[in-house]
C-alpha cells in the first residue's frame, strides 16, 4: 500500500520536475499543496486531475507520513547539506517507547522539536503516542519547514512550527518534553554563542551542544529531552563545556545506543541520550540506564533488552 502509493506520487512529482525544471523537492511541495488544495484555485487542471488520483485519504495517519517520508528521501539525495536526512523509523520507535517510560500516567504532553527538519520524527512519535500531544517544531529551512507543514496538514496533526534559527530566542512557555535529532557541525554566529554556557573561545562553537543547552532552556523544570547523539560526543574537544552544563542543569537518566544495522557505517552510529531538567524535588537515578539496542529484526534480543528497561524504569521509580 504505502509502495504503491509512492510510486504514484513519484511519478508524478518526477514528471513535474521535468516540466518545470526544478529540483525533485521543491515539485514534491507543489503536488503535495495540490492534493490540500480546492479545485477552484488549480490554474493546472491536468496536473490536478493527476493529483486526485493519489488518494491519500485512504491511507491512515502514518502510511502518508511513510509515502511522504520515501519521497523526501529521495529528493534529499540531491541535498548539498549532509544533515538534512531522515531520522530512521526505528529510532522514533525507541524514542516514543521511553517516552511512555518516563511519562507513564500523563494523558497531554507538551512536545517541542528543537531542529525538526521535513517534522518526520516529530510525526512519527504523535502518531505512536495514545494521548494527546501539543507540538511544536522549528526548522531554517524553508524547503523543509513547507514540506512539514504540508506532510503534517496531510496526517491531520496539529503542529505549530516556527520558521528560524532554533539557536535564537522562541516565543514558547517552557514544554515538558524536547526531542530533537542533533545536527553535527559548528555554529557560524559566535556572538549569538556567546550567550551560551557551552561557548568555547578562539573557535566556532559546536551547534549540536549549543542546541542542547537551548532545549534545556524551553524544558520545563523536572521536564525531559531526548536526544539523537553521535556516539562521539562526549569525546570532542569542546566535550569539558557540555559535561559542565549537564551536571550543573540536568540528571542524566540514560544512553542508550542504537543498532549500528541503521547506519551507513560505524562511524555514523549514534545513541539515543536522555536527560531530565533538574528541579526541586528530582533526583538521578542511582545508575543510568546504559543499553546497547539490538536490530529490531532480532526479535528475541529485542524482548530481552526491553524487559532489562522495563525492569530499570521500575526499579528507578518513573513507572510511578
Amino acid at each position: 500500500m504505502i509502495e504503491q502509493h509512492f510510486n504514484q506520487l513519484d511519478v508524478i512529482v518526477e514528471e513535474h520536475a521535468n516540466q518545470k525544471t526544478q529540483n525533485y523537492l521543491d515539485s514534491l511541495i507543489d503536488v503535495l499543496e495540490l492534493t490540500l488544495a480546492d479545485k477552484d484555485q488549480i490554474s493546472d487542471q491536468s496536473l490536478f486531475e493527476k493529483v486526485k488520483q493519489l488518494q491519500f485519504d485512504q491511507l491512515e495517519k502514518d502510511q502518508i507520513r511513510k509515502v511522504i517520508e520515501l519521497a523526501s528521501l529521495k529528493g534529499l539525495q540531491g541535498a548539498v547539506q549532509t544533515q538534512h536526512l531522515i531520522t530512521p523509523d526505528t529510532i522514533a520507535s525507541y524514542m516514543v517507547y521511553l517516552i511512555e517510560k518516563i511519562f507513564p500516567k500523563r494523558q497531554e504532553l507538551r512536545i517541542f522539536d528543537i531542529v525538526s527538519g521535513s517534522g518526520n520524527l516529530l510525526t512519527a512519535v504523535m502518531n505512536q503516542l495514545e494521548r494527546t500531544v501539543h507540538a511544536y517544531g522549528s526548522e531554517v529551512d524553508p524547503t523543509l519547514i513547507e514540506l512539514s507543514v504540508l506532510s503534517a496538514n496531510l496526517q491531520q496533526n496539529v503542529i505549530e512550527f516556527f520558521h528560524q534559527d532554533s539557536l535564537q530566542p522562541f516565543l514558547l512557555d517552557p514544554v515538558d518534553l524536547v526531542i530533537a535529532d542533533l545536527p553535527i557541525g559548528y555554529y557560524p554566529d559566535n556572538d549569538r554563542a556567546k550567550s551560551f554556557k557551552v561557548y568555547v573561545e578562539d573557535e566556532h562553537t559546536y551547534a549540536h551542544h549549543l542546541l542542547i543547552e537551548q532545549s534545556l532552556n524551553y524544558t520545563k523544570e523536572a521536564g525531559f529531552c531526548i536526544f539523537v547523539i553521535p556516539n562521539s560526543l562526549f569525546s570532542s574537544d569542546q566535550a569539558t563545556q557540555l559535561h559542565a552544563l549537564i551536571h550543573q542543569s540536568a540528571h542524566v537518566v540514560g544512553l542508550l545506543q542504537l543498532p549500528n544495522t541503521i547506519f551507513k557505517s560505524k562511524q555514523n552510529a549514534k545513541s539515543l541520550f536522555v536527560l531530565q531538567k533538574k528541579g526541586k524535588d528530582t533526583k538521578a537515578p542511582k545508575e543510568a540506564l546504559l543499553a546497547q539496542l539490538p536490530s529490531f529484526k532480532d526479535l528475541q534480543a529485542t524482548e530481552n533488552i526491553v524487559a532489562k528497561m522495563n525492569q530499570w524504569f521500575k526499579e528507578a521509580g518513573y513507572d510511578q
